[in-house]
């Protein structure tokens, strides 16, 4: 570099070889400032409270002893306690989306991306679909595969990324995935996927399999999705 003249500015991200697109929904397509998680946290401990006869306080503890033995509350509800699985979903997510607000300035960085768009989410397609629904994103992705397509096994677990391989007959090689938790990153890589970490002060965004996570297994890391899609090489359509 010359002496006086300005740094030449860093290279786009390459992203050329990608054909399909695999984004998280919650605390990825909208900022985790959103705070949707404490709606859901506190309908997970009221719907063990109610279905299992127990005060709040014994319902909070069997919701987090279940979330880590069974890698999910429902997991947990389902093994011991028979619960239906849908009508579980279908409580915790009703939440007040208000905090939500359209989001055209993503849409247009989503829709220039060439090929295919898939929703990859621990949470609904019911769910899914209210939260693009008030993003405006609805347009923008052509699937979404959610917990129950997985037969509820959940991110990071290896059988719901071979679902989500084997439901969209997706190349890894030729695939990206951007996601919130770091941890939910690692069988992506390990499958040959581009990782894109979506970064917040969130505690749990930093869980992986270190603390904070091994970087190994993530290509990139960014705070605002918008820019990071906007400033990436894409590749030319035939």
């Amino acid at each position: 570099m010359v002496r006086g003249m300005p740094p030449e500015p860093s290279p786009s991200p390459d992203f050329e070889h990608v054909e399909t697109w695999v984004f998280d929904l919650d605390n990825t397509l909208y900022p985790a400032a959103c705070n949707l998680f404490a709606q859901i946290d506190e309908r997970m401990r009221a719907f063990v409270s109610r279905h299992l006869g127990v005060d709040d306080e014994a319902a909070r503890t069997l919701q987090k002893d279940y979330y880590r033995d069974y890698g999910t509350t429902l997991n947990g509800l389902m093994a011991r306690d028979g619960i239906d699985p849908l009508a579980y979903l279908e409580f915790v997510h009703d939440i007040d989306l208000t905090a939500i607000t359209p989001d055209p300035a993503l849409g247009a960085a989503i829709a220039r991306l060439p090929g295919r768009r898939i929703v990859f989410t621990n949470g609904s397609i019911a769910h899914a679909e209210r939260v693009l629904g008030r993003l405006g994103l609805e347009a923008h992705f052509e699937g979404i595969i959610d917990i129950v397509a997985t037969g509820y096994r959940p991110k990071p677990f290896r059988e719901a990324f071979d679902h989500l391989v084997a439901a969209t007959a997706l190349e890894p090689a030729r695939a990206a995935m951007f996601e919130d938790l770091a941890r939910n990153l690692l069988p992506a890589h390990t499958l040959g996927m581009t990782t894109v970490w979506l970064r917040n002060d969130a505690p749990w965004s930093r869980q992986g399999p270190q603390d904070p996570p091994d970087q190994d297994h993530i290509h990139h890391v960014t705070e605002d999705l918008t820019q990071f899609l906007s400033q990436i090489r894409l590749r030319t359509p035939a």
